[in-house]
């Protein structure tokens, strides 16, 4: 107990954690206005960023040696005698996550989950869906969508267009059902099979008044489907019942 509670306490007075700042062999801080005249949007937009607050503090005299630019991209001095050619004495997180995977070493345990986004598969990678120079999220060109959507809709367009029949849940955002990063459930489910579904549709067991529960069974076609009793036989959207769970321009019951 005594060792738990100074395990407990020590972790409990750490309020940063320390990393290798990214590294270019015999280059030095140059500073960000430097990279200003070829990248003039990029620094003008990554002032109001959340990663401009990170520095890279001088270990000899507590003062600040790389801030901005340099902070994910490396010492720029030998980029900047080579002309700022493109890939050149540079680190470039939009191609590895490597780079991002220094501070977020969460986000690099989620993408080892059984089931993530392709990025250890090199098909994407954090660029792809977060901007680092400036709003922290990518927002969809030309979509019809709105809010939290915006991003995923950039990919899976056809789950996040407007439905005449509209899933209530797709307004408060795709997370409301799905993890980002990576997840133990198929399809980046945040819970398994219909637990998912009675987050919301808690009412299915426990308002005899509702049409879909086992107290008034439920008329389809010439059948009556009991559905309350139904929820052990199968999730609500892949047993042929609720399959348009992202909403439906045919039936109010998402179906497709």
């Amino acid at each position: 107990m005594v060792a738990l509670s100074a395990f407990v306490f020590s972790c409990a007075t750490i309020d940063r954690v320390v990393v290798a700042p990214p590294m270019i062999p015999g280059a030095k801080y140059v500073g960000m206005e430097t990279c200003a005249p070829c990248h003039e949007k990029e620094v003008r937009d990554f002032k109001f960023a959340a990663h401009a607050r990170v520095t890279i503090p001088d270990n000899k005299n507590g003062k600040r040696e790389g801030q901005g630019c340099e902070s994910c991209h490396g010492p720029g001095s030998l980029h900047v005698e080579a002309g700022g050619e493109r890939g050149k004495f540079i680190i470039n997180p939009n191609k590895s996550p490597e780079a991002c995977y220094q501070c977020h070493l969460e986000k690099q345990a989620e993408f080892n989950m059984p089931y993530h986004h392709p990025v250890r598969e090199g098909r994407m990678t954090c660029t792809t869906c977060h901007n680092p120079h400036g709003h922290d999220i990518k927002l969809g060109k030309g979509q019809t969508v709105s809010r939290l959507n915006e991003n995923c809709s950039q990919c899976h367009r056809e789950q996040t267009r407007p439905k005449v029949f509209e899933h209530a849940a797709m307004r408060e955002g795709c997370t409301t059902c799905h993890l980002v990063h990576g997840s133990i459930t198929p399809k980046l489910l945040v819970q398994r099979d219909n637990n998912l579904c009675l987050k919301c549709h808690a009412q299915l067991e426990s308002n005899p008044n509702n049409p879909l529960t086992t107290v008034r069974p439920v008329r389809i076609g010439a059948a009556e489907h009991n559905i309350g009793g139904r929820l052990s036989q199968g999730t609500c959207y892949n047993a042929g019942c609720h399959t348009a769970v992202h909403g439906s321009n045919l039936n109010a019951a998402f179906r497709y």
